[in-house]
Formats: C-alpha cells, structure tokens, sequence
C-alpha cells in the first residue's frame, strides 16, 4: 500500500499542479471581435500579414488632402477613439464630477479629443489612431513584444497608403511602441512625440539609484505589480486578480496617482463627456491591460539610452512632453533620458501632472512641435 501511495503521489501532485494552473494561473480565453461568442466588428480594420485585424479610426482632414500624416498610439486601457482634434478640455465647465471610478476615465481618457479643429485644418493635418493589439476591436497578439508594436505601426501606414514618412504621437502607455518605431522603422518617421511616455525600471543603461528612487515613488501596490510583472509574467494574471491584497492602486483608482491638476482636469472630463469604459478591454483584460504592462516592464531587445538619432539631417525631431508633478511617469528619469539622447528636446511643464496633454494650449504646442518644428512658449499649468 506504501509503496503504491509512493507512486502515485506525483501524478497527484502533476493533477492539482494542472488544476492550479487551469482554475488560478490560466487566463481565460480572449473573446474575440468578430468570432463566435466575441463583440462585433462595427469599425474598418486592415488584415496584417500574421492574419490578425487591427480596427482604426481617422479623423482631422481628408487623408488624400493632408500636409501631415499622424498616427496616434494611444496609453493603457485607452482605444483608437483617441484623437488630438478637437474640444480641449479647457473649453469645458467646472461641473463637479459624478460618481465614476477616476482610474476608469484616466484609463479611457484618449477617448477625449484635444486640438482645436480649425488648427487642425489650418496645418493640413490627417490624424490615424488604432487599437492596439488586443484592444477595442484589435486581434490579440499573445506574443506581443516591444518591435512587433512598430511593425503593426508599419503594416497599417503601409496598407492605408500613408506614404513613406508619417509622424508617430505615442501618449503615456503608447509611449513605447513609439520607442519602438524609432528603434525598427527609423526610415518611416517624420517626426515623433512621446507624451508622458511610460518607462521600463528595467532599461539596462538607466542608473540603479535612479530607477530604485523613481521605483520606490509608485504605491506600494503598483511597486508589487511591476515586480510580478517582470520577474513572473505567468503568475500576472492570477496577482492582478487575487483579492488577497490591492493588486493596483492604479487599477483601484487610488487618489495617489493624481495631481492636483490632473484631479482638475479629471472633473471636467468627467463633468461633460459619458465614457465607455467596457470597450477597450472587450475581448478581455488580460490581453488588453496586463499584456501591455507585461510587455512595457520586460525586455525591451534594446537599450534606450542606445539608439540613434533617426534624424541625423535635423529633417524631423523626437519631443518628450512631461508634466513635472506626473505621479505615475517618472519626470527625473525622463530628464535622464533626455540627457543621455542629445537628439531628443526636452519640454517640461513644471506643475503639470500626467493629463496636461488635455489643456489647449499644451495640445497646441506639441502639435506645432510635430509637425512645425517650433519651439514652445511654455504655457502655464492653470487648469
């Protein structure tokens, strides 16, 4: 009998490792848009050679009469509803807000549009925004890495006919793939403007106090999270749903993550628009959210602090836009970054947080930055 319960201990311990696995590890399958059980596709989408869809949105002027080509890579959680013409948030009332989780609408705040449209038409300016891999109406990609966010950036420019050179706007979470376009496509970008864009603790060049400082500045939640997200992306999905402790003060929509002004500017979003929360992660969180926070905090396949000036003519330029109150991007280390890529102009809002992007003026200026070349006046923080 012993030695009978010695052998069949581990088929036990392999069947409750699999049950494990499949009740507490395993995300559950996506739910994908146009497929059996999935939400429909009610948006124009082009077919990438892989065989996964992305859906997109255009706005701004007629793409065959455009002066400037954009595509617009929007952050977590956000979808290809995010625009930069027109309606800023500065024209809108001071209504106080009604009882909505504030992580929700930061999450889906590229819904919001931010340039004035006369600006708009005034530089001939065509704007092409998409839902990323496994967002919105976007096919997953479960092998989703840092490059093959630039390759779908190619594959669509190429397919809507943007031409040889377009400009590249990433926002917060998009601020990767945007890295990522200047490190595997150099010789498609006319220009690229990385807004508030989010950084990896993990870049090999970045020095050991400033990231653990930068670390050490996050919720103890979200210091959590990032690790399990590096060190353990299998087990991110069961940490991101266990009710053991907060998996995300971000996600919990924690009063932490938001500046003064972001609170400011959060209240009039919320005051005047309705906001959809349950699109962007349709087909699911994990191959939406989580695979965006495991790809952004893992390995990159390059360096930052590495690439090369993708304008060595001086024919376009790369501008960070960072908001120096930013709770959830870094501003130091931007600056560092800044620093060590001389090619790289620097625009700083010192009292800003992570949502000036959504005041006309600084909307305005960063437009004319791309596809201008002009150095702003700084505006002021006042919400």
């Amino acid at each position: 009998m012993t030695r009978i319960a010695t052998a069949l201990l581990p088929l036990a311990v392999a069947i409750l490792a699999v049950w494990a696995w499949r009740s507490l590890l395993q995300p559950p399958a996506p739910l994908v848009c146009g497929k059996p059980g999935g939400p429909p596709v009610v948006s124009p989408r082009v077919r990438l050679a892989d065989g996964r869809h992305l859906a997109y949105r255009e706005s701004g002027v007629p793409r065959t009469e455009a002066r400037h080509r954009v595509v617009v890579l929007h952050g977590l959680g956000g979808s290809k509803d995010y625009s930069l013409n027109p309606s800023p948030v500065s024209t809108l009332a001071h209504t106080p807000p009604p009882d909505i989780n504030p992580t929700a609408a930061i999450l889906n705040s590229g819904s919001f549009c931010v340039c004035l449209q006369g600006l708009v038409e005034e530089l001939g300016i065509y704007f092409v925004s998409f839902d990323r891999a496994g967002y919105g109406e976007s096919d997953p990609n479960p092998g989703r890495t840092v490059k093959s966010e630039a390759m779908d950036v190619q594959e669509l420019a190429d397919q809507l006919g943007l031409g040889d050179r377009f400009y590249v706007v990433g926002v917060s979470m998009g601020g990767y793939p945007a890295w990522s376009c200047i490190k595997h496509i150099p010789h498609r970008l006319a220009g690229v403007a990385l807004i508030v864009p989010a950084i990896n603790f993990w870049w090999p060049s970045l020095p050991r106090n400033l990231s653990a400082a930068a670390y050490g500045r996050h919720h103890p939640a979200d210091q959590r999270g990032f690790l399990v997200a590096r060190h353990a992306p299998w087990l991110f999905y069961a940490y991101m749903t266990q009710k053991l402790v907060m998996p995300s003060a971000i996600g919990a929509g924690h009063s932490d993550i938001l500046s003064r002004q972001d609170k400011e500017i959060m209240a009039k979003i919320l005051a005047n628009r309705s906001i959809d929360t349950s699109k962007p992660t349709q087909q699911g969180v994990h191959e939406s959210i989580h695979r965006d926070v495991m790809v952004v905090f893992g390995d990159w396949g390059f360096d930052l602090m590495d690439l090369a000036n993708p304008f060595p003519r001086n024919e376009g330029s790369v501008r960070i836009w960072q908001g120096g109150e930013d709770r959830m991007v870094d501003a130091e280390v931007q600056r560092y970054v800044a620093g060590r890529l001389p090619w790289v102009r620097y625009h700083e809002c010192s009292d800003c947080g992570h949502l000036f992007l959504f005041m006309e003026e600084w909307s305005n200026a960063i437009l004319r930055g791309l596809v201008l070349g002009e150095e702003p006046t700084m505006p002021s923080a006042g919400a």
